[in-house]
């Protein structure tokens, strides 16, 4: 703080358009526009969720310009590989919400675990909100591929990630087989700013008028016969309710991790590196021909059930997934532009 830290005034970023943010002053919770000194005004440097320090220009008017950013203490990111440069696009974030739908979209095992791989390379707290939950198919004769929750959960369990299970069409849905439903949902998010996460047509949008009572509708578009919805939603703006902050993001149908160093991959997959790193070799491929394998090994075993097994098998399919596809770009070119 310098001499005149009496005139600033502490905020956060609401929405940006272009050269004009709102801004949340902090002790009145009074929403003001702001303009920002040409240095902050840098590609990245001042994004949604942002706290900042506000000038008044003109005693009297309301002419506030923001003049300091403060540190994050979280930030959504990825490294844009065309022109080697960070693209921040939100900040401050206390809990990611990803949305998982129980019948359409089709789950997909593999995406979870690439929204998980952001989450750790965040370093964001996750939970998991199983929604659709009214349409699930609990049939004992259901095709194997399809998706189970109980089995799901266990998965998250193993990474000591919270699962919830809702239906946001329906609020008096009562959870049957997680231990935690909306009633639980609501109480874990409260006090926090939260990012939703998830593929077009899960129910994001829905799920927020629902935990806002109605209150806060955000545009979507419907799910198609292919399973793939139209979002209209954007990183531009933090909505509030109550005690509840949301930042909302767009659909996603493609999770690109392309900008992921295949070195930094294993980082991202604790429970697997856990094991990876007891191999006999550095370059172990991880498969059934491969020499002193600490996984194939402990799979072998009778250390572990057949469920904790299968768990450890579909995220070592998850990692070796994504390790070959960040492997398409050799690292050192990532590494080189991104250092420039």
């Amino acid at each position: 703080m310098d001499n005149n830290s009496e005139l600033k005034i502490l905020a956060q970023i609401y929405r940006s358009s272009q050269r004009v943010f709102s801004c949340k002053i902090v002790d009145s919770n009074l929403l003001v526009e702001a303009t920002a000194l040409g240095l902050l005004l840098k590609r990245g440097d001042l994004v949604v969720g942002d706290y900042v320090y506000l000038k008044n220009e003109k005693d009297g008017e309301n002419n506030y310009v923001i003049i300091e950013r403060r540190e994050r203490k979280s930030q959504i990111f990825r490294m844009n590989m065309r022109e080697g440069v960070k693209r921040i696009t939100a900040a401050n974030i206390d809990l990611l919400v990803i949305v998982i739908a129980a019948s359409k979209p089709a789950y997909k095992q593999g995406l979870l675990d690439r929204y998980l791989v952001r989450s750790y390379q965040w370093e964001i707290p996750t939970i998991v909100v199983f929604n659709k939950m009214d349409e699930y198919n609990n049939s004992k004769d259901k095709d194997e591929s399809e998706f189970d929750i109980d089995f799901e959960n266990d998965r998250l369990a193993s990474l000591n990630i919270e699962g919830f299970e809702i239906s946001a069409i329906d609020p008096s849905y009562a959870h049957k087989y997680l231990n935690k439903g909306l009633a639980e949902l609501k109480d874990f998010i409260v006090g926090k700013s939260s990012l939703f996460l998830g593929a077009s047509g899960v129910g994001k949008s829905k799920l927020i008028e629902t935990l806002t009572n109605g209150e806060i509708k955000l545009k979507s578009g419907s799910v198609g016969k292919v399973g793939k919805g139209v979002h209209t939603t954007s990183w531009s703006e933090i909505v509030e309710y109550g005690d509840y902050k949301f930042f909302d993001s767009p659909g996603i149908r493609s999770f690109s991790l392309e900008d992921i160093c295949k070195e930094d991959v294993i980082n991202y997959f604790p429970d697997i590196n856990e094991f990876i790193s007891k191999c006999e070799f550095v370059n172990c491929k991880h498969d059934i021909n491969s020499k002193g394998c600490a996984i194939l090994s402990l799979l072998e075993g009778d250390n572990y059930l057949e469920k904790e097994k299968k768990i450890i098998l579909t995220r070592l399919n998850s990692y070796l997934h994504i390790l070959e596809e960040v492997s398409q770009t050799a690292s050192w070119i990532k590494k080189n532009k991104f250092q420039k």
